[in-house]
């Protein structure tokens, strides 16, 4: 087969070497310039390539198309290939096929699941399993199946993968929760994106397992609009239940088959209403591939926080800073606050894909006594808080913006990164904009 690959970054670049692999004809085209280490893996792999440029001839002439997930659907390259009735697929679909026998844990939602995920993947290697963390997080599925596979695979998926899915049938498929979030991917249609976010389950049978939150309302809104053939084990807050893990009186409780586990939060390593779904999340994961619950428990005890997800940073002159440059939407925002226990300074801002701000604003009322903007367009932001925060900024750096949250701040007050934005207008990505606040942060 003619397979081209559109984007040359990590699942770009991995896609193209499993599927050179594999005996495929494979041409990597790039719009904009290739990084050095990925242009090198190419060359070392003999694998054709352009770079700051389509060519058209090229590319429509493939038999498959492994598209990047950020390249959206309106894309006038992508209508083309569409109008010739090319298949367009993503990189999580092409190393599915390759995956042989190994099983796949595989992690969606809008918020907590690179925490899940992560948290999943210590549980396992804990356990001694001989598993791979890959996929949105950061590594790519197809690369780590190419140059050194395992035995199971814990995937982060995002809805952008999961729409050029076909095939794609993980053994144990996780939902976090769904809220508005990409709505400008979306044609600004919430349903649009909750299909998306439910086909992680379209081709799971019996055997297959589904792991989903009972106390989202998206989530429980939409369920019965679709096939569910899998297994259901649900996590929840607000019951107990038969089968699955819920979260009563400090305690969590995990049923699984003839299985049961108690432990009470106080014994999690990471705090907050919202980690306590991850780890539930994450334990029912590690159970359905046969983890024993004594692992589970000790790994629940000793798993550090993500990089840039309520990282905390630096505590200077009492002033504590908090890393949180992964909320890149509303709802991800209002879990960060929602653990605040200290006088918040909130650092907000960057580009906006659709955000209502409203569903901050009783948390914003309640804990936070400035707001510093960091975006380059910060009207909605002014017009959400305006009224209810007496202190709010303007700042167009992470080094101004530190500055600005400083000096607002008293002894004994939390300075807050969650901006409830992408981060595209002043940044390379999300971990850019973290590391340049901790690096002001540091430089105070």
């Amino acid at each position: 087969m003619r397979i081209v690959i559109l984007g040359a970054g990590e699942s770009g670049v991995g896609a193209a070497l499993l599927a050179k692999q594999h005996g495929h004809d494979v041409f990597v085209s790039d719009g904009g310039m290739i990084k050095e280490n990925y242009k090198k893996e190419l060359q070392d792999s003999k694998i054709d390539f352009e770079e700051a440029k389509h060519t058209e001839e090229k590319i429509l002439n493939a038999d498959e198309v492994v598209k990047s997930p950020g390249i959206p659907e309106k894309n006038e390259l992508i209508k083309k290939i569409r109008a010739k009735n090319i298949s367009v697929i993503s990189e999580i679909e092409l190393a599915f096929r390759y995956k042989g026998n190994s099983k796949i844990i595989a992690i969606t939602g809008s918020n907590g699941k690179s925490t899940t995920t992560a948290l999943t993947y210590h549980i396992c290697k804990h356990a001694g399993v001989d598993c791979a963390m890959v996929g949105n997080i950061g590594y790519s599925f197809a690369k780590q199946i190419a140059e050194d596979p395992k035995s199971l695979y814990i995937t982060e998926i995002s809805s952008f993968q999961l729409d050029d899915c076909k095939t794609f049938r993980p053994d144990i498929a996780v939902l976090t929760n769904i809220t508005e979030d990409h709505l400008d991917r979306y044609d600004y249609k919430m349903q649009n994106y909750v299909d998306s976010k439910f086909r992680i389950i379209m081709n799971q049978e019996k055997e297959d397992i589904f792991i989903y939150c009972l106390d989202d309302q998206v989530t429980k809104e939409n369920i019965n609009k679709y096939t569910i053939k899998s297994t259901i084990y649900p996590i929840t807050m607000s019951k107990e239940l038969s089968q699955g893990a819920y979260l009563l009186n400090g305690k969590m409780t995990m049923k699984w088959k003839l299985e049961e586990m108690q432990m009470s939060i106080k014994d999690f390593a990471i705090k907050g209403k919202h980690n306590n779904y991850n780890n539930m999340a994450a334990s029912l994961s590690a159970c359905a591939v046969g983890i024993k619950k004594e692992k589970i428990r000790e790994a629940l005890q000793t798993f550090h926080s993500l990089e840039h997800r309520m990282e905390p940073v630096a505590t200077i002159r009492n002033v504590e800073f908090i890393n949180d440059s992964k909320a890149t939407n509303v709802n991800s925002t209002w879990f960060a606050l929602e653990s605040m226990e200290k006088p918040t300074i909130l650092i907000l801002g960057g580009i906006d894909k659709g955000n209502d701000y409203s569903l901050l604003k009783e948390l914003v009322q309640e804990k936070v006594k400035a707001i510093v903007c960091m975006g380059v367009d910060n009207e909605k932001i002014h017009e959400a808080f305006g009224d209810i925060v007496p202190l709010m900024m303007d700042t167009a750096s992470a080094i101004d913006a530190v500055k600005a949250a400083f000096h607002f701040s008293e002894k004994g007050d939390v300075v807050l990164l969650s901006p409830a934005c992408a981060s595209f207008d002043l940044f390379k990505n999300y971990e850019d904009r973290g590391n340049q606040f901790k690096m002001a942060v540091k430089e105070l």
